[in-house]
């Protein structure tokens, strides 16, 4: 059984009535993908992730991501505040998400743009605060910012509930700290590709507890559904990337550990379920069965191979 901890079926490249995504949904629970997370990206879609997790039997996520954050309005993060409010008791709503920052794209570089990011990140990080919810992060060229609004957040008073960093890019050292603070480390499809050396070694060598899958579909598609720019401009399209894909992800991820496929579903199960625990709730078979930190002991010592590739760091 896996567990796509990132994806975004109400894209539209998956049509206007998410039709697309919902042939691809079903497509993935037949490989065993039993449950997906749709984090919102901007108030205009809130009520479609929420729909869609209710329609497909999954969980969602509310939050204003920081490439929506030119366009969102003070009006925008006041109703974010009043949909998770209005929400509170909806068990398929698991986090704050996405939220974050981008330090990537040079149009929110500037002074003024890094200082509106800013704010409305440390914002959001007080509504999941308020509302004892874990967060979905986005971090290109930003953790380290990532990790300062966590800090001021938990000395404001309790700290953030965890969560996911998802598609986590940082170094090592970055990615001991966010696991000191209780987070998970999200990867896909970027670390399919043979290039991907560090993203790869960082799969291999991080605690067992660190890590979920995600595809982030319909974006960072595996190696298998890229398609680079000559190609492209040539006439073929990209490669549609989808939570069907997440088990050969995964299967393509296992050995870098040692593991086999069912093992590393396994282990990335529990670790999804500790990250966002009303997940638990959704899964009632696995409710009360075993402990996450159980079930990582158990599929690491499975294999003499993990033993030997996954060093405390």
């Amino acid at each position: 059984m896996w567990i796509d901890t990132h994806c975004h079926l109400d894209a539209p490249e998956f049509g206007p009535d998410h039709a697309l995504g919902l042939q691809a949904r079903e497509s993935a629970r037949a490989l065993g993908v039993a449950l997906c997370v749709y984090p919102a990206v901007e108030r205009a879609n809130f009520d479609a992730v929420r729909e869609l997790a209710h329609r497909t039997g999954d969980a969602y996520a509310l939050g204003i991501h920081p490439l929506y954050v030119p366009r969102a309005l003070d009006s925008d993060l006041r109703a974010l505040a009043d949909e998770l409010e209005r929400r509170a008791g909806d068990p398929r709503l698991v986090a704050v998400g996405e939220i974050g920052l981008d330090f990537f794209v040079p149009e929110l570089c500037t002074p003024a743009m890094r200082e509106r990011q800013w704010q409305c990140y440390r914002e959001q990080l007080r509504l999941a605060q308020r509302h004892g919810l874990p967060v979905i992060l986005h971090g290109r060229r930003s953790v380290d910012w990532l990790l300062k609004g966590l800090r001021e957040a938990a000395a404001r008073g309790r700290p953030v509930a965890g969560g996911i960093a998802h598609a986590f890019n940082g170094s090592l050292q970055q990615a001991q700290v966010l696991l000191a603070l209780g987070f998970k480390l999200g990867l896909g499809g970027a670390a399919t590709f043979d290039a991907a050396r560090q993203l790869r070694q960082l799969f291999a060598t991080l605690p067992p507890d660190a890590l979920v899958l995600e595809t982030d579909a319909p974006d960072i598609p595996p190696q298998w559904c890229y398609v680079n720019a000559a190609e492209r401009a040539a006439g073929r399209p990209q490669g549609l990337n989808s939570p069907a894909e997440l088990p050969r992800i995964g299967a393509g991820l296992a050995g870098l550990r040692g593991l086999t496929p069912d093992a590393l579903a396994d282990l990335s199960t529990a670790n999804a379920l500790a990250a966002l625990p009303r997940l638990t709730a959704l899964l009632p078979l696995l409710a009360g069965a075993v402990s996450p930190v159980q079930t990582v002991r158990q599929v690491e010592g499975s294999s003499p191979a993990s033993a030997a590739s996954n060093p405390e760091p």
